[in-house]
């Protein structure tokens, strides 16, 4: 999120903010000591909308996005399943779902077209990856609840909340290693860092604390699971990232791609 919405508010996967794409540079070094001279391949082609696609893997990458978003949306569906409590923008989720109605998928992409709009003052520019989060998160979300009742087992109610988290971990390294762009809530997060310059690890957990904290007001189940979930994620995406960013064949960015490198580069260094 749902970022998927991929989100911590205990422990946030936060660290400086490099530019991940390859290093096409000189020696010199600048700032923190990472050159930064300007690199000298002929950029290759755009497609429509803007992503650069020439010998950058294409359908490796846009099948990787599509499975992540996929399992992303499953993996929400199987922890608000185990009624232990959600990731902090689920909670939120849940609580508007509860006093307005419809169903929980249906306000995770109400909620990520609006925070999308948020990234016109910041200057974002959405990818492929950060429109089909809005688009596939909620509905795998509201397929999979449809299909998995709620168990009543508190250990089946553990093993459906682990299993839901490991599986987040997974879609995260996904989604964010296909390079597509951020979701609306985690390209939120790199927006504000750029324009204020504050850490991603300040600025994540004031946004979750503060969706959490209006999805308790709103009776979104806030409990073990929202622990459990800020304390594992960083470590499980960071594994992950390792094994599932594809890396790029050239230098230039995608639309929204240095957003979710961004990303992945903070989620592999911890």
């Amino acid at each position: 999120m749902a970022a998927a919405t991929t989100a911590t508010t205990a422990t946030t996967v936060a660290a400086p903010d490099p530019d991940p794409e390859p290093d096409t540079t000189d020696d010199t070094a600048v700032g923190d000591g990472t050159a930064t001279a300007p690199a000298t391949a002929t950029a290759p082609a755009t497609a429509p909308g803007g992503v650069r696609w020439t010998d950058d893997r294409p359908v490796r990458r846009l099948v990787q996005l599509a499975a992540g978003l996929v399992l992303y949306g499953t993996s929400m569906g199987l922890m608000l399943r185990a009624s232990l409590g959600g990731n902090p923008w689920d909670v939120f989720h849940q609580g508007l779902a509860r006093h307005l109605g419809h169903s929980v998928g249906l306000w995770v992409t109400v909620v990520g077209a609006c925070v999308l709009l948020l990234w016109i003052p910041l200057r974002q520019r959405p990818g492929v990856g950060t429109v089909g989060n809005v688009l596939v998160l909620g509905a795998a979300m509201d397929v999979t609840m449809g299909l998995v009742d709620p168990p009543h087992w508190l250990p089946a109610r553990i093993a459906l909340l682990v299993g839901g988290i490991v599986l987040n971990g997974l879609a995260t390294g996904l989604y964010i290693g296909a390079r597509l762009g951020p979701g609306p809530r985690d390209g939120l997060m790199t927006g504000l860092h750029r324009r204020t310059g504050r850490s991603l690890r300040l600025i994540r957990t004031g946004i979750e604390l503060t969706v959490l904290a209006a999805g308790i007001l709103l009776g979104g189940t806030f409990g073990i699971g929202t622990i459990a979930y800020a304390l594992a994620i960083g470590p499980l995406a960071q594994g992950f990232l390792r094994w599932c960013t594809v890396p790029p064949r050239r230098a230039p960015h995608g639309v929204g791609g240095k957003a979710s490198g961004e990303l992945a580069e903070a989620a592999r260094k911890g």
